[in-house]
């Protein structure tokens, strides 16, 4: 992540989430995404660790489309958090990485730590940090979707 800081310091206290310098950062770039991916940028909730939007502790449910131009990433729900899982269709994918590459693995990179959109020569890049690895697609634009979801445990 160039902005998101995932191990941030407050105090004696180490490994805090902050998104601050790419929120202050920002508005400098909103301009240069693509209507997508600034609407999923800009969204007031994103960064909100109390909102139900807040994309940090959704899981990685599946990746559709791999090595093609369209991709969708779908996010569960976390039931003590989210009434919604999280849909992303990516249009015109021109790169894709997720890391570390581990066959027997997959797409299980656990819980969404917090993610980082910017500005890219082919539309946006959107990197997704997990506990257990990245997630990071180039793409023309994206969309987001919430969608209602039945939450077993509420």
């Amino acid at each position: 992540m160039e902005y998101v800081n995932l191990d941030a310091q407050v105090g004696d206290l180490s490994g805090v989430l902050d998104p601050t310098l790419y929120l202050e950062h920002l508005p400098s770039i909103a301009g240069d995404l693509p209507p997508g991916a600034r609407a999923l940028a800009t969204d007031a909730d994103h960064y909100d660790f109390q909102s139900r939007r807040c994309v940090k502790d959704l899981t990685l449910r599946a990746v559709r489309g791999i090595g093609g131009e369209e991709m969708e990433v779908e996010f569960q729900h976390n039931c003590w958090k989210h009434d919604q899982d999280l849909l992303i269709r990516y249009a015109g994918v021109s790169g894709f990485i997720i890391g570390p590459a581990d066959e027997d693995r997959g797409t299980d990179l656990g819980a969404v730590i917090l993610d980082e959109i910017l500005p890219h020569r082919d539309g946006c890049s959107h990197e997704i940090a997990c506990w257990d690895g990245t997630l990071a697609i180039v793409c023309r634009d994206l969309r987001a979707t919430w969608t209602e979801t039945i939450c077993s445990s509420k």
